[in-house]
């Protein structure tokens, strides 16, 4: 599961938003679901305002992850422009909110490493 960006974009509290992702990790492993849970992407549109935000959930997504016993897919730092930092690369996204083909790919490549 993937979620956050939407509440760090409409302004929502991030406390409110992990806490949230937290009830729906539990919720698919009580229903037996595999689960793993993605951390926030970087947002080209949304920097350099909601980077901290975004800093800030990943590292309470990361915490859910360890806690709930769930992987959790690294997708922000595969995305992350080493050169820029908060923000991924422009051959990654066509429109700065969401990753483009290559960056699926990427995605595919690099974070998808279940146990």
């Amino acid at each position: 599961m993937q979620g956050g960006i939407n509440d760090i974009a409409q302004g929502r509290d991030v406390d409110t938003a992990a806490a949230n992702l937290r009830t729906m990790v539990r919720r698919g492993k009580e229903l037996r679901l595999r689960v793993a849970i993605a951390d926030v992407l970087p947002w080209n549109n949304g920097w350099p305002d909601a980077e901290p935000s975004i800093r800030r959930l990943n590292g309470l997504i990361a915490a859910i992850a360890r806690e709930e016993s769930v992987p959790l897919l690294p997708f922000h730092d595969t995305l992350e422009d080493a050169d820029r930092p908060g923000r991924m690369r422009d051959e990654w996204t066509h429109e700065g909110d969401h990753p483009n083909e290559t960056g699926y790919r990427r995605l595919a490549e690099v974070a998808f490493r279940l146990p």
